[in-house]
Parts: structure tokens; sequence; C-alpha cells
């Protein structure tokens, strides 16, 4: 169970204290154990109640708690013999991304990931998974090892957005980002991108070009965050929420849009609530879409990237 509990969780949390409560009884009766029974089905029934119904705001909401399961969760989770490695040979090592090699199953993988901290000394050392120009070339040299032993590449996007320090951009942070961007176009292997929390813009998409687009149910990706956009829209922050509206981030929206081509089922409650079974219908897709993609020939991966970006969006004649 997570300890924090959104506005539109609390009422969850009531009957998390009550099941807590008879859960911690030493010796509990008959009346105890239905009572235990009751408060269960009655939570799931609210659970399934409140999550069917959320807005986008609250699904951004969901992608910003600060129990969900991170990169290296899923990385860890997946791959017991995980490897990371440091640094982009140029600068330096960046924290906000986490890059290795490592097993799913049979397959080997080479695993990239935006990282977030679960308190403010590991925001600080992550820098809140906010990547710097170094980040993202120590992602590249880890595609290039892959496209070397061609290794297939997943990358989990978490982030509010690319580092926008001054330091940042006097090592080239545009620039990065979009080699980062010329060179997945034409990688030879397979990409699979995850949205596992938050996807804000070139931020995530330095490390979101590929071949298939998965996102988890409660995430979100847009070019810019709905606080962002309602500050430069309409001049106030705290208008959010009518952002969120306008922007369509959430997957079912980039479903339609064909931008995400699967979405990722969070069940009981979101994966903060419930993450190993988050992440086994997450590995269970990958494992799919690996399978799927590693039987196209290296040289066909450019052409279809092509063709998959040409089709993206849609447009409306008045």
């Amino acid at each position: 169970m997570s300890n924090y509990y959104l506005d539109f969780e609390k009422p969850i949390k009531a009957l998390d204290d009550q099941i807590i409560s008879l859960s911690s009884l030493t010796d509990p009766s008959k009346n105890d154990l239905q009572s235990l029974t009751n408060l269960k089905e009655e939570r799931a029934a609210l659970i399934q109640n409140i999550y069917s119904g959320l807005t986008r705001w609250q699904r951004i909401q969901l992608a910003r708690h600060p129990d969900r399961p991170y990169s290296l969760d899923y990385i860890n989770y997946f791959s017991n013999n995980f490897i990371e490695l440091h640094g982009d040979r140029h600068y330096m090592d960046d924290h906000a991304v986490v890059a290795g090699i490592g097993h799913m199953d049979e397959y080997k993988i080479a695993w990239i990931g935006q990282q977030k901290g679960r308190n403010t000394k590991e925001n600080l050392f992550r820098n809140f998974g906010m990547m710097r120009p170094e980040g993202y070339r120590k992602a590249m040299r880890i595609m290039k090892l892959a496209e070397k032993f061609r290794l297939p590449v997943i990358t989990f996007m978490d982030t509010i957005g690319a580092y926008p320090g001054i330091g940042a951009e006097e090592r080239g942070q545009g620039e990065a980002i979009a080699r980062n961007l010329m060179e997945m176009s034409s990688l030879k292997v397979p990409i699979i991108s995850v949205v596992i929390g938050e996807g804000a813009s070139g931020g995530a998409l330095g490390i979101g070009v590929c071949d298939k687009m998965l996102m988890m149910e409660n995430t979100w990706y847009s070019v810019i965050s709905p606080e962002g956009c309602a500050s430069i829209l309409f001049r106030d922050a705290k208008r959010a929420e009518d952002a969120a509206e306008a922007l369509k981030p959430i997957p079912t929206d980039l479903e339609e849009m064909g931008i995400c081509e699967r979405i990722i089922e969070e069940p009981n409650g979101g994966a903060h609530r419930d993450f190993e079974s988050s992440a086994d219908l997450l590995k269970k897709a990958l494992i799919e879409e690996v399978e799927l993609l590693s039987k196209i020939k290296p040289e066909k991966f450019l052409d279809n990237r092509i063709k998959k970006y040409d089709a993206l969006g849609y447009f409306k004649e008045v």
C-alpha cells in the first residue's frame, strides 16, 4: 500500500487504515477476519470506481506520484544481472539517466532510463530526472554499443524536461538532443520506448525515437507540461487543469493520434499500489515487441521509422 494519497485517493486511505489495523492483530477473531475480507472487497470496488473515471489532470498527478516506480525499479525487476555503464567519455557521468546491459529472460537488452529520486538527497543526486548534455551522449554511447553487438534497446522516459541550466546550454544541450534524434532514427537495432511517468518536451524525446512507443496507463507525454502551457497561453499556471484538457497528453489521446502504439494496464489502483502486477504486464508486452522487432532486417529500420513518423498526427480542414 502507498503511504501517500492524492486528493482524489483520500477515500481509499480510510479503508487502508482499517485494513492495516485489522491485519496487525495477533489473534484475530472470526468476526475480525470477516471484517477484513469485507474491507478488502470494499477497497477493491472503491479503487475500481475512482480509477475508472479519472480526468486528464488526475492521470498527470498519478504520473507524478512519489511512490510511483522509476526506471531502476523496472530494470532491476526485469534484469537480475544488469550492469550499469557510466560516463559519456567527454565530460562526466549524468546521474539523471541510468544505462547499461542486462538480460530480460533469454534476451540481452541495452537498458536506458531517466531516473528521479525518492527524497531530496536522491533528487539532488539525480537532478530530478532532468538530463544534461552528457546524459544524452551517454545514452547514445550505449545505443551505439547495442548496435555493435545487435542488442535491442529499451528506453524508459520519466522526466519533466531536459535540464535548462546555463552550464547545460554551454555544453550543447540542444545539439546533444538533436544528435540523438538523428542517430536513433538510423540505428540498426530495435528501439522500444516506454513512458513510465512523465514524458515532457525534448527532454523525453532525446531518448524517445523508436520503433514502438508504449505508455503505462497513468502517464503523460507532451511538448510541454500543463503548468508551462497554462503560463504561456493563459498567463496563469494555476489553470494547468484546463491546459491538460487542451494538450490531450494521456495515453488514450496519444493512441488516437497514432503516437502511442500500446497502453500497458496498471491494475489495482495504479503502478504505485501494485508494482509487481504492473511490471509483469509491462514485461510481457516488452518481450512480445522484442520478438516481433527482432525479425526485422537491420537495413529496414530507417525506412520503417520514416514511415512511422511521417504518418503521425492529423489535421482538420475548416
